[in-house]
């Protein structure tokens, strides 16, 4: 639906979409920990989807959809990072459980087991299990983490989309468009390609098929707990490569 200047109506495309603000604030609440409100993330979505609506031009090629998704999720995320969702402890543990993944890696050239994990941490391999079950919701990969010096000398989305800008010789007007052109894309893939073949799995049927806990517990044959573990320490081992990579 357009206006009279034919441009997009804001109030149709804000109504249009808002079940795709209460999907993705599903999917990513089923990530996080019961203290997350499924409100408090629609109505960040929301704000996502206003600013889309404000930002977007279909001259350009790019569907509303995916570019909306974009901004929602982005929105989502900064709600959850200013509102410190996950305690200082559980955000420490779950540095630490990647920081063992990486040494081992190191020292062994493969990926480590599950007990060698608990054995680095000086942990039983059941209250590792358990550490895993907490941490799930603390990990979600946010790409400041991947600053020069770890402490955000130089954010990582800067210099990537930087990078990005050189190799096309001009300027960008969306960051994560310009991060996915850049190297990044290739190192996500090969970071996973590295992982073994349960995570890979794993992940594939998470975040590509969007298949829940239950549904994904059927498929590997385990329990809804156990693949909240898996998941975690797929993420540990992933944020561990990517820490190598880049």
């Amino acid at each position: 639906m357009y206006t009279a200047q034919g441009t997009i109506e804001k109030s149709h495309l804000l109504k249009q979409h808002q079940p795709m603000v209460r999907r993705m604030a599903l999917q990513m609440l089923a990530k996080l920990p019961a203290s997350v409100e499924l409100d408090d993330l629609i109505q960040a979505g929301m704000i996502g989807l206003l600013d889309a609506s404000t930002r977007y031009q279909d001259n350009r090629g790019a569907q509303f959809e995916t570019f909306a998704s974009q901004r929602i999720r982005g929105a989502m995320l900064d709600e959850l990072r200013a509102n410190d969702w996950g305690s200082r402890g559980l955000r420490q543990s779950a540095r630490k459980v990647e920081a063992a993944v990486q040494a081992l890696e190191h020292r062994l050239g493969r990926a480590p087991t599950e007990g060698e994990i608990a054995k680095e941490l000086k942990m039983t391999l059941e209250a590792y299990q358990g550490l895993l079950q907490e941490i799930q919701g603390c990990q979600l990969l946010y790409v400041e983490d991947f600053s020069a010096d770890g402490e955000g000398d130089s954010p990582f989305l800067d210099r990537h989309a930087g990078e990005a800008r050189s190799e096309r010789g001009g300027e960008g007007d969306d960051p994560l468009a310009q991060l996915l052109e850049s190297g990044f894309r290739h190192q996500l893939v090969d970071a996973i390609s590295g992982l073994p073949e349960r995570d890979r799995l794993l992940l594939n049927l998470y975040y590509e098929e969007e298949l829940n806990l239950r549904e994904i517990g059927a498929i590997l044959e385990v329990s809804q707990s156990r693949v909240c573990q898996l998941h975690s320490q797929a993420i540990s081992r992933l944020r561990a490569k990517l820490q190598d990579l880049l």
